[in-house]
């Protein structure tokens, strides 16, 4: 039905609360205010590069998203001051009913909505209202919702506060690391020195055989021919054996080049890259956003595998995080048994959520839905286990 109205309408339904209003628009709508949205990505309660217009076009442009995806926005006036990308499908936890989800790729791991800072609780009460009226009373299952950050908290309290049902499937703890005054600092009581120990001694055995060098780049023909490097690094270990490099398909080669590319707005790009002799040894590549770079992807050269390249790289980006102060934190944006967990010394909860409109669904109770999702993961964790066995 939402998919009839859509065809109509960019525009598919506003609710009315006080001066704010919800809105569930498509994707060609939300393209067609580019100032407004990439304002939003500005104001953010928290730094939130994965819904800003840069990596949802992205998406869009290289085929990996559908160009009817809908957002549940809320907007003051002609500004915007909320938006979350969402779908309904049928699910395990709906038992052969629609359930609505935030929409995510492997590059997007938070779900969390992108909320403006000024008036957050207002448009947190109104984009509550919101997902009610957009999944028209269904079930909602939040994978990857960062639950210590202001906006995934807010959203809960918001939703319990509004007489929602919720209730944790899962969760993991995510590296991330803030900035201390200086290196030291960070080295000062590590709670894990034998490892920093151990990269050192790697990264004296990698120069032994030339000049390492740290090399930065953030626009023009230095980022791009960081991306190539990381795309060719990628292709030539497993990832390329395997067929799941970036490069190993049209579209995902068509987003790495989209997504990070040089590109004017509140998003930044950052490629990291370890050379020897000039030779890339390892490239991460991240989005900044608020003062936060979060490192999406990591290639190694995988013949030097037995000197940890990457996790080398990392230690690199630590010690330049700290003496340059490019940004006040990074974030692994890693799921669980990140090896990340060693080197950064903070952490934030990421969860997967099953939240229940007042009056909703009552095919299933809650505790149901959970269990049945706890279900599908031991599932999808034994099928990974049998292939790698296999």
């Amino acid at each position: 039905m939402i998919a009839r109205l859509r065809r109509r309408s960019s525009v598919i339904q506003s609710v009315k609360q006080s001066r704010l209003s919800v809105q569930v628009v498509d994707a060609a709508a939300l393209g067609a205010e580019p100032a407004a949205w990439d304002d939003l990505v500005s104001r953010a309660l928290e730094p939130h590069p994965y819904f800003s217009r840069h990596v949802i076009q992205a998406h869009l442009r290289a085929g990996l998203m559908r160009d009817d995806l809908s957002f549940v926005t809320v907007r003051d006036g002609s500004r915007i001051n909320a938006l979350l990308p969402f779908r309904t499908g049928l699910d395990i936890t709906g038992f052969g009913s629609l359930v609505a989800q935030p929409v995510l790729s492997p590059f997007m791991p938070s779900s969390a909505p992108l909320v403006a800072a000024d008036g957050f609780r207002d448009t947190l009460a109104t984009f509550v209202d919101g997902l009610a009226e957009a999944s028209r009373g269904r079930a909602w299952r939040w994978p990857l919702l960062t639950v210590s950050g202001p906006a995934g908290s807010g959203l809960l309290d918001t939703m319990r506060e509004a007489g929602w049902v919720t209730s944790t499937v899962d969760g993991f703890e995510r590296p991330v690391l803030d900035r201390r005054a200086t290196h030291d600092a960070f080295l000062k009581d590590h709670p894990h020195k034998s490892r920093l120990k151990d990269l050192r001694r790697r990264q004296r055995r990698i120069a032994e055989a030339g000049q390492l060098d740290l090399v930065t780049a953030t626009e023009g023909e230095a980022l791009a021919a960081a991306l190539e490097d990381f795309l060719a690094l990628e292709l030539s270990g497993w990832k390329g054996e395997a067929g799941t490099a970036l490069a190993s398909r049209p579209n995902t080669l068509a987003l790495a080049r989209a997504l990070f590319a040089d590109q004017p707005g509140p998003v930044g790009i950052r490629a990291d890259s370890l050379t020897l002799d000039g030779r890339p040894l390892a490239v991460s590549l991240a989005l900044v956003s608020g003062g936060t770079v979060s490192l999406l992807k990591t290639a190694y050269d995988e013949r030097e595998r037995a000197l940890a390249p990457g996790l080398v790289l990392e230690a690199e980006i630590v010690r330049a995080f700290h003496e340059t102060a490019f940004a006040n934190r990074l974030d692994s944006a890693t799921l669980a048994g990140s090896a990340l967990e060693s080197l950064y010394r903070e952490r934030e909860t990421v969860a997967e959520i099953i939240a229940v409109p007042p009056g909703g669904e009552a095919r299933l109770s809650l505790e149901r839905r959970v269990a049945l999702a706890r279900l599908e993961h031991k599932a999808r964790a034994e099928a990974k286990r049998l292939l790698k066995r296999g």
